[in-house]
C-alpha cells in the first residue's frame, strides 16, 4: 500500500479534460443521431454503440468522484458525481454509500448482499427448496444477469431508495432530486426532439450502456480464483488483489470503461485516480499477473454460480451435481466395500 501512496494525488486540470472529452463527444453523437433519424432509422442505430461507451465511461468518472478520487476536494467530488448521476440515471449519494459498502465488505461471505452480485455457496444452494433454487437459477441466468437485470437496476430500482427506506433522509433526497433533475432533462429533450425521437436515441443507449456495466462489475469478482472467507480469517488487502480480477482489455475498451478492469488495484487503493491505474502497472510489473482475465477468460465466467467451500473456487451448476455424483459414487463404493 505505501508503494501506491504516489499515485494518490487528485489532478482538477486532468479531471476536467476527462469530463471534457467524454462528454463533448457523448453530445456530438446524440446530436448526429438525432440528424440522421430524419432520414434512416438505420443508420442512426448503430452510433448507440460508441455512445453507450461514452455514457459508460461517465459513469466510470462518477464511480472515481465516489470514492473522492477525481478531483482534490470533496464539494468538487460529489456535485460533479451528482451531476453526472442525471445523465447515469444514478442517485450519487445513495449509491456512494453503497458502494463504499461493497469495497468494505468484498470477498467477506458474512457481508454479502449490498453493492454486489449475489453469490451463494454449494451448501446454501442445496439447503434452498424448489422456488429458492428456481429463483436464484433465474437471477444468474445471462438473459436476466446481463438484459433484464441491468434495465430493471436503472430504469426503475434506481428511481426508489431500495434497500435504504428507513435510513433517514439521504437516500430520499439522493433519489427525488436525481428523479426530478432526470425529468427536467429528459423533458426539455422531448421539447427539442420529440417523444419518439428521444426513446429512439436514449432507449438503446441506456440499455447498452447498462448491460456493459453490470458485465464489468461481473467479471471484476465473479471469476474462477476469486476470493471468499468468513469473518474470522477475511483480510481486506488479499480481497482486493485476489477477490478483484485484472481484466486486460484492449487499449480502446480500457479507455471507454475508465480503466476499470485494473480492478485490483482499484481495490488495493481507491483513491488512485483512474487515469492513473495503467500507470501503476506499468511500473509495478508484477502486478500484471494477478487475477488476469482475457477477453475469452471472461465468457467463461458466466457458467460460474456457486461459491465452493472446500474447494475455495467458484464453480457451475454443472460442476456442482458433477461432484454430488462422484460423492456419491464415492460413498457407494465405501459402502460395498464395507458388506
Amino acid at each position: 500500500m505505501s508503494r501506491l501512496a504516489e499515485y494518490r494525488i487528485a489532478d482538477n486540470r486532468r479531471a476536467v479534460l476527462e469530463i471534457a472529452v467524454t462528454v463533448l463527444p457523448l453530445a456530438a453523437i446524440w446530436g448526429l443521431m438525432w440528424l440522421l433519424l430524419r432520414s434512416n432509422v438505420w443508420l442512426a442505430l448503430p452510433l448507440s454503440i460508441p455512445a453507450a461507451g461514452l455514457l459508460l465511461r461517465m459513469f466510470m468518472i462518477q464511480h472515481d468522484c465516489g470514492h473522492g478520487s477525481l478531483f482534490a476536494t470533496r464539494s468538487a467530488n460529489d456535485w460533479t458525481g451528482r451531476v453526472i448521476g442525471i445523465l447515469t440515471l444514478t442517485p450519487y449519494d445513495l449509491w456512494r454509500q453503497a458502494h463504499a459498502l461493497h469495497h468494505a465488505g468484498s470477498g467477506n461471505l458474512n457481508r454479502r448482499g449490498i453493492g454486489d452480485i449475489d453469490t451463494l455457496t454449494v451448501a446454501e444452494y442445496r439447503a434452498l427448496g424448489m422456488l429458492g433454487r428456481l429463483r436464484y437459477r433465474l437471477y444468474r441466468h445471462p438473459l436476466v444477469m446481463f438484459g433484464l437485470g441491468p434495465a430493471y437496476l436503472f430504469l426503475l430500482r434506481n428511481r426508489l431508495p431500495v434497500g435504504a427506506m428507513h435510513e433517514g433522509r439521504m437516500p430520499w433526497l439522493s433519489t427525488l432530486s436525481t428523479n426530478a433533475a432526470i425529468t427536467v432533462v429528459a423533458m426539455a429533450l422531448i421539447y427539442l426532439v420529440g417523444f419518439k425521437v428521444f426513446l429512439l436515441i436514449q432507449l438503446p443507449l441506456v440499455l447498452l450502456a447498462a448491460s456493459a456495466g453490470v458485465w464489468l462489475f461481473y467479471v471484476q469478482h465473479q471469476f474462477e480464483e476469486t476470493y471468499w472467507e468468513n469473518n474470522g480469517t477475511w483480510r481486506h488487502d488479499i480481497a482486493a488483489l485476489h477477490g478483484s480480477s485484472y481484466y486486460d482489455l484492449p487499449p480502446v475498451l480500457l479507455w471507454f470503461t475508465g480503466n476499470i478492469g485494473v480492478h485490483h488495484l482499484h481495490h488495493l487503493s481507491s483513491r488512485i485516480p483512474f487515469h492513473r491505474l495503467t500507470k501503476v502497472l506499468r511500473q509495478h510489473p508484477e502486478l500484471k499477473d494477478i487475477g488476469r482475465l482475457s477477453l475469452l477468460d471472461s465468457l467463461r465466467c458466466v457458467r460460474l454460480t456457486l461459491w465452493d467451500e472446500n474447494r475455495k473456487r467458484l464453480i457451475s451448476f454443472r460442476q456442482m451435481r458433477q461432484n454430488e455424483s462422484r460423492q456419491d459414487a464415492a460413498k457407494l463404493g465405501q459402502d460395498e466395500n464395507i458388506g
